[in-house]
């Protein structure tokens, strides 16, 4: 057989190839976001005392990040950097709500930022957005003008876990229409309730779903069910910790059964993660320094796994730095999307790094400011610059081999130092100041004092 007569055949299965990679369904997207869980409130990141079987497991299906990192050490602005796939400071989002009941239109993620649920919405998804919002307070900025189709939740920051409105922010809609209490029983159940209602939908359209539970954010509630399968735990403030996040992980157990039972589990996204650090009290973040609010590891490195059946390989480990901001080029372009100028992104698509077809590291450089220039990090290659208001000062670390960083190097590195702050200085240029600003540098210097005084007072007096 020539060449000549091979050419047919060589065509035939060009084409169809060709025809298969074309014709492959979209796949669904789940993005299931945690509220202040620790990196080890999760069995698949070494937790002894809460049972994760369902997160365990389904990290064990997919791809597991050891370094993956948020883009702001709380809450808002970190969803406002998941949500739009750009550092959070470039639209001046550095920031939670202001605290003082400001209800504008001109504080939140402004509209003028495409977010992935719009981006999925012409690629023909249905969208919908379950959970804590936090976003912006006012009307004008919440989900339905933001590219969901459905919306099922609370627009602030925080909630009591039984539904009962306090106020227009601490409030349950759907649709904009408030939901009467007595149809609410405990919100992480609900919010999974209304989660597997929207997959069940019959609807030709692939769907987008962001389910953002408030839990194991404070206050710490949690149903007899959930109690009991922790109450080993003889901390009672860890217990219920740990009972709360338990909850998360049974009905994310029941999610992942619904699309099991719809037949659609192998062409399903499946995202996993927390909006930052654990919170001080009863969160777990060891073995990393610090918590929520710092930009220590301990404040931005959060437990992550994406599983997606037909295309990921299971047990896979991921140890280089990779970011939230990640989530918008990759889910867009596991759906074939291109609506986006990747060039405004600050994330990178991570498929090809995951599939191993890339081995580079998909990010040389990361930075986080919070509250301006109040205190801000850079993370190049194996170095940490750390600009600190909790200990006032700027700190190095060589996060290679002090990854718990104990040892601060900088006063025997100023190159490094020095070109760190140059790279930071001119990411920053890029930046706008932020819009609004909250407590939080207030609440730095007020921790750091009374850490000190606590020292200090356990020292012996003469």
């Amino acid at each position: 057989m020539n060449k000549y007569t091979l050419l047919p055949s060589i065509l035939l299965l060009i084409f169809s190839s060709y025809t298969t990679v074309f014709s492959q369904e979209q796949p669904n997207i789940i993005v299931i976001l945690t509220d202040d869980q620790g990196w080890a409130d999760v069995g698949f990141n070494g937790a002894t005392d809460i049972p994760t079987p369902n997160l365990d497991r389904l990290a064990s299906e997919g791809v597991t990040f050891s370094n993956g990192y948020v883009s702001h050490p709380y809450c808002s602005p970190s969803r406002a950097g998941l949500l739009t796939g750009r550092y959070q400071a470039r639209f001046g989002h550095d920031c939670n709500m202001p605290y003082d009941g400001e209800n504008d239109a001109s504080i939140g993620t402004p509209l003028s930022e495409k977010m992935i649920s719009e981006a999925l919405k012409e690629q023909g998804y249905r969208t919908s957005a379950i959970g804590k919002w936090h976003l912006g307070d006012h009307p004008d900025l919440y989900p339905p003008a933001q590219g969901f189709d459905h919306w099922f939740g609370f627009p602030g920051g925080g909630m009591n876990y039984w539904g009962e409105s306090k106020n227009e922010i601490q409030t349950i809609y759907r649709n904009r229409k408030t939901v009467p209490e007595n149809e609410l029983s405990y919100l992480t159940d609900d919010f999974t309730n209304e989660t597997i209602d929207f997959i069940n939908k019959k609807d030709d359209k692939p769907f987008f779903i962001y389910l953002a539970y408030n839990a194991p954010h404070s206050p710490d509630h949690a149903t007899k069910e959930y109690l009991e399968k922790t109450k080993h735990i003889e901390y009672a403030g860890r217990s219920i910790y740990a009972a709360m996040v338990n909850a998360v992980d049974t009905n994310v157990g029941k999610i992942d059964s619904t699309l099991v039972a719809n037949g659609i589990k192998e062409n399903t996204i499946l995202v996993f993660l927390s909006d930052n650090g654990g919170r001080i009290q009863h969160a777990d973040n060891r073995p990393n320094r610090g918590h929520k609010g710092m930009l220590f590891e301990g404040g931005l490195k959060v437990p992550f796994f994406i599983t997606w059946s037909n295309k990921i390989k299971a047990n896979q480990i991921f140890s280089k730095p990779i970011s939230s901001l990640d989530l918008f080029p990759t889910l867009l372009n596991a759906a074939g999307g291109d609506s986006v100028d990747e060039s405004q992104l600050d994330g990178v698509d991570l498929l090809p790094y995951i599939l191993n077809v890339n081995k580079e590291n998909p990010h040389e450089t990361l930075f986080w400011r919070s509250s301006g220039n109040f205190e801000y990090a850079v993370r190049k290659g194996k170095y940490k610059l750390y600009k600190s208001a909790y200990k006032n000062k700027t700190l190095l670390f060589d996060l290679e081999n002090d990854q718990l960083e104990r040892n601060d190097i900088a006063s025997t590195n100023s190159e490094i130092c020095l070109d760190l702050e140059n790279e930071y200085k001119k990411w920053d240029a890029k930046n706008i100041a932020p819009g609004w600003l909250d407590p939080h540098a207030k609440n730095v210097i007020k921790e750091e004092n009374k850490l000190e005084q606590d020292r200090n007072n356990s020292l012996k007096k003469n």
